[in-house]
């Protein structure tokens, strides 16, 4: 089974994603893990969006691919890519039905004041969950392109608020 982590930023996407992974004995593939391993050394300055969408998605494909592996051998898999968008989502959603996998939507969702806290305060600690410094401005820009599930989406859906604890 693909588990797929969708929410914004300073949500406890990635804290809920590692946690479900203990629980369920599963592989975490997280896109912040792949990025700043890959191609952290190399982030253009001043920071170029292009440049990191296009890593962002040979990093996808990469992923997707070691997903599926995984789950065509018994294996579960928790993608914490974001999925920021429904056309990103269904996307995914078709793959994985067109390999014969199923596949669970968790939909991770705290308010946006502590979301903006989290990010502030990840990029101080450096904590567990830390890949590369949020800027403000960059996480009010996220906060702009995620579109909430879909009413088709929340059908069969699990749904976490964060707000109080991750």
């Amino acid at each position: 089974m693909i588990q797929l982590i969708i929410g914004t930023q300073g949500a406890g996407k990635s804290t809920y994603s590692m946690n479900l992974a203990e629980k369920i004995n599963g592989i975490h593939l997280s896109i912040d893990d792949w990025m700043q391993e890959l191609f952290g050394p190399d982030l253009p300055v001043p920071m170029d969006f292009g440049w990191i969408m296009i890593r962002v998605h040979r990093c996808e494909q990469r992923i997707w691919s070691t997903a599926v592996k995984i789950a065509q051998t018994g294996g579960n898999v928790i993608l914490d890519l974001g999925f920021m968008k429904v056309q990103n989502r269904s996307l995914y959603l078709g793959l994985a039905k067109e390999h014969g996998i199923s596949t669970q939507l968790h939909y991770i969702n705290a308010q946006l004041p502590t979301r903006l806290e989290r990010v502030m305060k990840r990029n101080a600690d450096k904590s567990k969950t830390y890949s590369f410094e949020v800027s403000p401005a960059m996480f009010h820009y996220m906060e702009n392109e995620f579109e909430p599930p879909t009413e088709d989406e929340l059908k069969d859906i699990v749904f976490i608020n964060t707000d109080e604890s991750i």
